[in-house]
């Protein structure tokens, strides 16, 4: 199977049917060394550095939900499959992914389908991590087409452990650049009967954090921590706490942490449902930083008692709007999109502390002149150039996508 050498990505869309032509594909660009980029809904296609790719091999056509018991908490869908099918087909059972994927299409100003094939490639999850863990935790198997034009399998239906090479956690997060998912299996969970929504208003960021991490450290079982600074969907800054579960346990659990909580004001609780929900979406799909579209958007990851601090430190970025999740850990910081878009100082803020910074929003020109994800130390960087050249040695998966040159 050959390409005509003229192609480029805007003219050139590969779409194949099956599992086996999509391995044949790949086969013949990896022949004839044709870059790839990888597309499902296009959703997220904004992150990263630009990719030089002469096609773009899209999943469109690998759709379906080809296994789902719901007795035993385990789906499986094709690449291409619309997250939201997956989503309305455990909701009709009470189940769910337990990871909360977000929206991303609300940040990035992007459009079309979220598919899994992209939820897996990125790992995207939102609030309900603090507590269920990440989408690669949920990821129980995968199959996926390598450099090579062959089509692998990594673990399965059932939850066991791995020897050797866990594939199924190489796979998520690797954004493309290792090889085409073609399906996924996911470990889901039942939703929870009832949710309450806790809202203690006016603390300044580091009291905040301080108490969602006195109720993260508490017995309760907290599936959301968010601290909204003032301006953000409200006058006052608001430090929010989800509980779920059977309602006379949510009763209790609410009061208890009522109790917990006194030192830092009262705790009042969000009698709405719907406001309740729009809350935690808005968290989720990070609304509050949606606009203006022009500004740049970072994600940074740290110790959750340190995002005050790596917060303060670059406060004096031009126009900087932030907020915390995932109970300070995860800092969502927005900035005017200029220069290297505060990614020099960002990166030296949380130095001390450990973590990462992604550049998540930003002009094109802006995202190739920079890194957008964190920086590797050298050992590392040899070790994931190792990794790309053994999954795919022509090096045809969104070349430069995460790091140049792999």
């Amino acid at each position: 199977m050959t390409l005509p050498r003229s192609a480029t990505i805007s003219d050139t869309v590969l779409t194949p049917e099956s599992e086996q032509e999509a391995a044949a594909l790949v086969a013949a660009c990896a022949a004839a060394a044709r870059p790839l980029a990888i597309r499902g809904g296009g959703t997220k296609a904004a992150v990263g550095r630009p990719v030089n790719a002469e096609a773009t091999l899209s999943t469109k056509a690998l759709a379906g939900i080809t296994l789902y018991e719901p007795a035993e908490l385990v789906i499986a869908a094709r690449a291409g499959t619309p997250l939201a099918e997956v989503e309305r087909t455990l909701a009709e059972r009470g189940q769910m992914l337990p990871f909360e994927p977000a929206d991303a299409r609300v940040l990035l100003g992007s459009e079309g389908e979220a598919t899994v094939g992209g939820l897996a490639a990125t790992n995207l999850s939102g609030p309900r991590r603090i507590m269920a863990g990440a989408c690669r935790d949920a990821m129980i198997g995968v199959r996926f087409v390598n450099g090579r034009g062959e089509v692998v399998k990594s673990g399965g239906r059932v939850m066991k452990n791995v020897t050797g090479l866990d594939l199924v956690k190489l796979a998520a997060g690797s954004w493309g650049t290792l090889g085409l998912l073609t399906e996924v299996t996911f470990k889901v969970q039942p939703k929870a009967e009832r949710l309450a929504t806790l809202v203690i208003e006016g603390l300044d960021d580091a009291r905040g954090v301080e108490a969602l991490n006195a109720a993260l450290g508490s017995p309760f079982e907290i599936t959301g921590a968010a601290h909204l600074p003032a301006g953000l969907g409200g006058e006052r800054a608001r430090t929010v706490l989800r509980i779920e579960g059977f309602s006379p346990s949510v009763d209790y659990r609410v009061g208890e942490l009522r109790h917990l909580l006194a030192p830092y004001g009262p705790a009042e609780r969000i009698v709405d449902a719907g406001e309740a929900r729009r809350l935690w979406q808005d968290v989720r799909d990070v609304r509050f930083l949606a606009e203006p579209q022009a500004h740049a958007v970072w994600r940074l990851s740290t110790v959750p008692t340190a995002g005050p601090r790596v917060v303060a430190a670059v406060a004096g970025l031009a126009e900087a709007r932030f907020f915390y999740d995932w109970g300070g850990g995860l800092v969502w910081l927005s900035v005017r999109a200029e220069g290297d878009c505060g990614a020099t100082m960002i990166r030296e803020a949380l130095a001390p502390h450990g973590g990462h910074a992604t550049l998540w929003r930003a002009p094109a020109d802006i995202r190739a002149a920079l890194q957008p994800f964190q920086p590797l130390a050298a050992p590392l960087m040899r070790l994931s150039e190792g990794v790309k050249r053994a999954v795919d040695p022509a090096g045809i998966f969104e070349p430069g996508r995460m790091y140049a040159g792999i």
